[in-house]
Parts: structure tokens; sequence; C-alpha cells
């Protein structure tokens, strides 16, 4: 019995990630139809297309969770996913990471320049912002805390620190131990998970701790999963360079617990995760099957 079961819950998952997915890649399209055509704007577009659109799914679902329509969460979901391109496309730079291949495809700064990059990731940032003062999302006090908490997550609080301390690292005269490193990961890439698991909540003006506390899990999980990809990785199916951290000597979770601990660790994770649904019983299927994902995926 439970051999059918498990496959068809994940195929509820996969299928609503798609569906989500086309929504708010759908929603960015029609924010950006008319914008000037110089190679910043396409840039953007070009910027935002792709990527599996976690992040976008984790606001509609925690938005369904508390009864909200996805055609109101949608735009927070666009939002946050304007706002991890800009991300990736500043990530990507010769400056920070220098990488040359992202979702399968030349970076920004290689398609076309360094400035152009710089000027499309500075735009999708200020469009994230914008698109958070929707009034389709709820009332002016809702999207007040939105703002207010993406631009904690992005800033010096959370994204850009956890930026900060990636770069610091790479010059240190000693690796990172792993309480070092979970910090830098909850900044760098767990805070963004985190306003996009809570968005629906902050909506709903609802309690966020559950969310929250799944959200800080997943984060970290999905942070280990990436460690692990960069060691097993293909290049093909990650749609980036593979061994970059082995490369550069840095410390990373599989460099710290062994690629065996890792993958325990994110496990357990995973199990944290989902215990901190129950209070959703059912209604959290989808969060749970996205949190086995984070750590099962190839890309």
């Amino acid at each position: 019995m439970g051999h059918h079961k498990a496959p068809r819950r994940c195929k509820v998952f996969q299928d609503q990630l798609k569906e989500d997915s086309a929504r708010t890649q759908a929603c960015l399209r029609a924010v950006m139809k008319g914008l000037h055509s110089v190679p910043v704007c396409a840039a953007m577009h070009y910027a935002v297309d792709g990527g599996k659109g976690l992040r976008g799914f984790l606001v509609q679902e925690g938005a369904r969770i508390h009864g909200i329509d996805p055609a109101q969460s949608v735009y927070a979901a666009a939002a946050v996913e304007a706002l991890h391109a800009y991300s990736l496309v500043h990530d990507d730079l010769p400056a920070m990471d220098d990488d040359d291949l992202r979702r399968g495809q030349a970076t920004v700064h290689v398609k076309w320049d360094d400035a152009t990059a710089i000027l499309a990731g500075d735009a999708l940032q200020a469009l994230a912002f914008e698109l958070l003062t929707w009034a389709e999302i709820g009332s002016a006090q809702v999207r007040l805390a939105l703002v207010m908490e993406l631009a904690r997550a992005a800033g010096a609080r959370g994204m850009v620190l956890g930026q900060a301390l990636d770069i610091a690292a790479e010059t240190a005269d000693t690796p990172l131990t792993l309480s070092e490193i979970t910090e830098l990961q909850a900044n760098k890439t767990g805070a963004l998970i985190r306003w996009s698991a809570e968005a629906g909540a902050i909506m709903a003006e609802r309690n966020r701790e559950p969310l929250r506390k799944y959200a800080d899990a997943l984060g970290l999980a999905f942070q280990i999963a990436d460690d692990i990809l960069d060691v097993e990785g293909d290049e093909a199916k990650t749609g980036k360079r593979v061994n970059k951290d082995a490369d550069a000597g840095k410390a990373t979770f599989v460099s710290l617990l062994g690629l065996d601990g890792a993958k325990q660790r994110a496990r357990d994770l995973v199990a944290e995760a989902c215990a901190a649904l129950d209070v959703y019983g059912d209604k959290a299927a989808n969060l749970r099957q996205a949190a086995e994902f984070v750590i099962s995926r190839d890309s």
C-alpha cells in the first residue's frame, strides 16, 4: 500500500510546483511587458526565465494552507523570484563567485557584460518591492509587512550578510567551523526561503511560527543538498559548474561532516521540517513533499 501512496503524493507536489512556477513566470512576464527594448531589460527577462520556482511555490502553498487564492499570492511569489534572480545575477559576477553557467545557460554577464548584469540585478530587486505594493495582495498593512520582512531577509540582516560572510571566508586564514557555516547559510540561502514560507501566514495575518520552523530546517537542508550536488552532481543536470567548492578549498557541510554525515544531517532536517507542519494536518502534504524533494533533487 505504502509503495503506491508515496509516488502519488510526490506527483501531486511536482504538478503543483510546475503549475505555481508557470503562474509566477506569467505574472513576471506580464509586469515586465512593455519595458524598453534595451539590453538591461532583455537581461531581466533572461534572468527570471527557468529555474524550479521553489520560492514562489512556497509562497503560494503557504497561502493556500491559509485559504488564500493563488491569484492573490502570485504577486508575492513573483516578488521573491525576481529578488532571487537578482541575487543569482550578482552572485555570478567576476567580483563575486565568477560563474559562467547558470540553469544550463551562459550567465548574464557572460551573455551581455558586467554592467548590464549589475543593472539588470538592480532593476529586478526594485521590481520585487514594486510587486509587493500591488493592491491585489491585500490590505496596506499586509503589504507593508511583506515589504519590511523581505527587505530584512534580502539585506544586511539576511542574504547580503550571508554573501559577505561567504566572501570573507574565501580569504580567511582558517576554514569556517560547522556553526559558522550554518549561520552563513541561514542568511545567504535560508533568509529568502524563510520569507517565502512565511508570506502566506503574513497575508492571512496568522501565526507564522510553524512555517518559520519548517523553513529554517528546509533552508539548511537545501544548502546541504547543494553542497552534496557540488560533489556528486552531474553538470548537465545541475546546470552549473560542479566541484567548485573543493577546487576553491572552501569548507562545506560535506568537507566538515563527510558525504554520509551530510546526507544524514539533511535527512534529519527534512524530518524536522515535516514535524513543524503537524499543526496543519493534511493541508501541508505538498510542503512535506517539497522538503523531501529538496534533498532528492539532481539540480
